[in-house]
C-alpha cells in the first residue's frame, strides 16, 4: 500500500486526539472551578470523573489505530498483531460506551435540575458511537482473522 495514504490516516489519528487532550488539559479543569450552576456543581464532578477515565481507553485506542496504520506500512496487514490491534480497540471502545452508561444518570440529573431534555441525547451520542465502532472493529477483526487461516491454509497447501 501507498505510503502517503496511511501517512494521511496516521495525521488523522494524531488530530483526533490534539482536541481531546486540550479538552482534558484546559476545558474540563475550568468546568470544574466554573460551573454554570453552583446549586449542582458537585453532580458534575462524577460526570467530570468519568470523562477524564473514558480518555484512557480513547487514547489507547488512537494508539493502537496507529500500530494498525503501521503494520500496514510494514506490509504486516494481515497479521496476529493486526488483529490483537483490532481486538484492543473493540476493547476499548466498550469500555468507553460502559463508562458513558454508568456517566448517563447524572447526565439525567443535570438535565432535570436545569430542565434540558436535549441533555440526555447529546449524553448518548458518545455511548452509541463507542458501540458502533465496537460492532465495527469486531467485524473487521473477525474479516481479518478469516483471512488470516485462508491464507495459512493456502500456505500449507502448496
Amino acid at each position: 500500500m501507498k505510503r502517503g495514504s496511511t501517512l494521511f490516516l496516521k495525521v488523522a489519528v494524531f488530530l483526533i486526539g490534539t482536541p481531546v487532550l486540550a479538552l482534558c488539559i484546559f476545558g474540563l479543569p475550568w468546568l470544574a472551578k466554573n460551573p454554570v450552576n453552583p446549586d449542582y456543581a458537585h453532580i458534575l464532578y462524577p460526570i467530570l470523573i468519568g470523562i477524564y477515565v473514558s480518555v484512557i481507553p480513547f487514547f489507547v485506542a488512537l494508539y493502537q489505530a496507529f500500530n494498525l496504520l503501521s503494520y500496514i506500512d510494514k506490509n504486516q496487514s494481515f497479521s496476529e498483531l493486526s488483529v490483537k490491534s483490532l481486538k484492543n480497540i473493540k476493547f476499548c471502545a466498550l469500555t468507553i460506551s460502559g463508562l458513558y452508561v454508568v456517566i448517563m444518570p447524572f447526565v439525567y440529573l443535570v438535565a432535570e435540575l436545569d430542565d434540558a431534555p436535549g441533555l440526555i441525547i447529546i449524553g448518548m451520542v458518545p455511548i452509541f458511537a463507542s458501540m458502533v465502532i465496537a460492532v465495527f472493529a469486531a467485524v473487521l477483526q473477525r474479516l481479518l482473522q478469516e483471512a488470516i487461516d485462508i491464507k495459512s491454509e493456502n500456505d500449507l497447501i502448496v
